[in-house]
């Protein structure tokens, strides 16, 4: 059941933070914001708790809240929207956008639109805020993934304990420096340039990043006996498996066991732990994004919906653990990628206001409708592109 419902978890649930944080955000600045929602479309139920509707909407993905603006003296969506309609006189007390589904809510007279007739006051609309406010609840979509991410990271490293590949020899490749150097197979390298190993990947990331820098190992042979070795990894052209871009890197010949350890980790240690996979998760994203803009990139590697879908399906498929990787991993791409200067997203947006503050003025409405014209082409292309790779996948894949 898990595997089905997957898509709709990881996707719904990244997007639902990220609205939480604007949400919560604008109530901590106290901006008017009348309705958060999860998911979209018309109200199916919820409840009016203070003067905010928490609803649930027909389609469960996501959702949105709505905040009060200058332009509607009422409420509209940053990142949704909501029907305002008031009753006319002699009419039923009732608001279209807020009375669909099966717990409506009652119209109020001594209520703030679109509950009642009363107006927003000024001081409670978004653009009446400081900079810093506005800076604060456009970011707040970004910190709670980021939040998600650490959070997610740390759950799935405490209850699942760390698994790694110990740094114990396989093999070496004749001609090669690990060869040359004396080392052999079932050695465990237990440090390296003085620093004590106990990783595979610990040897990698050292030998990858020292070409044609000599490095002294300590080794434990399958013996016992213990042995200084002294090897200069070989300059070699290999490929980035991030970007896919010709890198030169230090290797010395010499592959790993294939064992697979876990070890239990403390909660203390899992949150250290799960912080470190956030930030080389983040330094991931943004070393594609900058391969988009530099051409070392394609954007062949772009996927969309179904990609997200796919990958969510056999993530489930293999249990927990790689389902909670997965969500951790794309609520950081979402924080990083919604902090790009495009409009409509929220780095365009802070862009905008800050540029606003600088010249001391507001954009003329003209203008602010043609940035947004700007963005939404911007991201129609974009989810053109994303969802041409994702079909172009399926039909490849569907052909074999």
């Amino acid at each position: 059941m898990l595997k089905f419902v997957a898509p709709l978890l990881v996707f719904g649930l990244v997007v639902f933070v990220h609205e939480l944080g604007h949400f919560l955000a604008a109530k901590l600045t106290r901006v008017y914001a009348p309705v958060f929602a999860f998911g979209w479309g018309p109200r199916l139920f919820g409840f009016k708790w203070g003067e905010t509707d928490y609803r649930w909407s027909w389609f469960p993905i996501g959702g949105f809240v709505a905040m009060a603006t200058r332009e509607s003296e009422g409420a509209s969506a940053i990142e949704g929207s909501t029907n305002l309609a008031q009753p006319e006189e002699g009419e039923r007390a009732e608001v279209p956008g807020h009375q669909r589904g099966l717990n409506p809510i009652p119209y109020d007279p001594n209520a703030l639109r679109p509950f009642g007739p009363h107006p927003v006051p000024a001081d409670r609309w978004i653009e009446s805020k400081s900079l810093p406010a506005k800076i604060f609840i456009l970011s707040a979509g970004v910190i709670m993934n980021v939040v998600l991410a650490l959070g997610v990271s740390t759950v799935a490293i405490a209850s699942f304990g760390r698994s790694y590949i110990p740094a114990v020899v396989d093999s070496v490749v004749a001609g090669r420096p690990a060869m040359a150097a004396g080392l052999l197979k079932g050695d465990s390298i237990v440090a390296l340039g003085g620093t004590p190993i106990h990783r595979w990947t610990e040897v990698l990331d050292k030998v990858t990043a020292s070409p044609g820098q000599e490095l002294e190992l300590e080794v434990v042979r399958a013996t016992g006996e213990r042995a200084t070795l002294r090897m200069t990894p070989a300059l070699t052209e290999d490929v980035d498996q991030v970007t896919g871009a010709k890198v030169q890197v230090g290797r010395i010949g010499a592959a790993p066991r294939a064992q697979t350890v876990r070890e239990e980790v403390p909660l203390g240690q899992a949150i250290v732990a799960g912080w470190d996979v956030t930030w080389r998760m983040g330094g991931t994203v943004v070393k594609v994004v900058g391969g988009l803009f530099s051409g070392d990139v394609s954007v062949k590697q772009l996927g969309g919906p179904i990609a997200i879908a796919r990958t969510s399906f056999e993530a489930a498929k293999n249990g927990w653990e790689d389902l909670l990787g997965l969500l951790a991993f794309l609520s950081i791409n979402v924080a990083v990628l919604n902090m790009l200067p495009v409009p409509l997203l929220d780095g365009g947006q802070i862009l905008l206001r800050i540029v606003e503050s600088a010249k001391g003025s507001e954009f003329s409405a003209r203008t602010q409708e043609a940035i947004a014209r700007v963005g939404v082409l911007a991201i129609a292309l974009l989810f053109a592109l994303v969802m041409f790779n994702d079909i172009k996948g399926l039909v490849q894949q569907f052909l074999g």
